[in-house]
C-alpha cells in the first residue's frame, strides 16, 4: 500500500527531513573492518564499521569508502561510482573470480570478487544504511506526534514475497516488530517505512494491524556464531 512512495534513498531522506550532510556525517563516523565472509558482521556492527566481504586490502577498502563518501556528498549516480571504482579494483586484481585463501577453512577456494552486480549491491546497501540510521533518529524525535509506522514495500515483480506480505502493515513505532523488521531487510532491499499520525490513519482509512506471526530461523556463520533472524530478513540485517 503506497501513500508516499519511497523510490530511492534521496526521496527517503527528504521524507524524514534528513539532509545529505547528516547522512554524510553518519557514514564518515564509521571505521573500517576487514571481513572475508558476508556473515561476519551483523546490523549493529555495520552501524559503526564499513566493510566489503573479501576485500582484505585495507588501502583499497579505504578507497571504496572514500568514493562512497563522495557519492553521498555530491548526489552522484551509481554509474559515476562504478566508472571511478572499477578500473582501480581491476588494477589491484580484485575483480572476477580468483583463487583466495579462506581463513576459516585454511583452504584455497575460488571466490567471486568484484563485478558490476556486486558494485551495485555495495552502492545501494551503503547509501541506504547511511540514511536509515538518521531516519530512525528522526522517527524517535517525532514519535509523540506521529506514533505509527507503515511498512512500505515496492510493489513490483522484484519484491521479495515476504516483504510484499508486510506491505501496508501499520504498527506503533515502538512495537517490537520494528526491532527485527525495520528496513532494509536484505541486500538490495528497497523497502521503507512511512511515519504516520493518528490523523493520518483517519485520513487514509488505515487501522493498526495485527502483528504478523514471525518464523524465526538460525543461520550459522563461518565463525560458528548462530544468528537468529526472521524468515524473509537476511541474517546480517537483524
Amino acid at each position: 500500500m503506497r501513500i508516499k512512495g519511497i523510490v530511492n534513498y534521496y526521496e527517503a531522506a527528504a521524507q524524514f527531513e534528513l539532509t545529505a550532510e547528516e547522512a554524510l556525517e553518519l557514514f564518515l563516523s564509521k571505521g573500517l573492518s576487514r571481513s572475508f565472509r558476508w556473515d561476519q558482521m551483523v546490523r549493529n556492527e555495520h552501524d559503526v564499521a564499513f566493510t566489503v566481504a573479501k576485500l582484505m586490502n585495507g588501502d583499497l577498502l579505504d578507497f571504496v569508502k572514500k568514493e562512497l563518501t563522495k557519492v553521498i556528498d555530491s548526489g552522484a549516480t551509481f554509474d559515476d561510482f562504478a566508472d571511478k571504482i572499477t578500473p582501480a579494483l581491476q588494477r589491484h586484481g580484485w575483480w572476477g573470480k580468483r583463487d583466495v585463501l579462506d581463513p576459516y577453512s585454511g583452504q584455497v577456494i575460488e571466490a567471486r570478487l568484484g563485478s558490476a552486480s556486486r558494485l551495485e549491491t555495495i552502492f545501494r546497501t551503503n547509501l541506504q544504511s547511511a540514511y536509515t540510521k538518521g531516519q530512525w533518529e528522526s522517527i524517535e524525535e517525532n514519535m509523540s506526534t506521529m506514533p505509527y509506522l507503515m511498512y512500505d514495500a515496492v510493489d513490483d515483480s522484484r519484491v521479495r514475497p515476504e516483504h510484499a506480505q508486510w506491505d501496508g502493515i501499520v504498527l506503533p513505532a515502538n512495537h517490537s516488530f520494528w526491532e527485527s523488521h525495520y528496513p532494509p531487510n536484505g541486500y538490495n532491499c528497497r523497502c521503507g517505512v512511512i511515519q504516520l499520525s493518528w490523523q493520518d490513519l483517519q485520513d487514509y482509512g488505515l487501522r493498526v494491524s495485527q502483528p504478523p506471526s514471525i518464523n524465526w530461523q538460525v543461520h550459522t556463520a563461518a565463525d560458528g556464531r548462530e544468528i537468529a533472524h526472521p524468515q524473509g530478513v537476511d541474517p546480517t540485517f537483524v
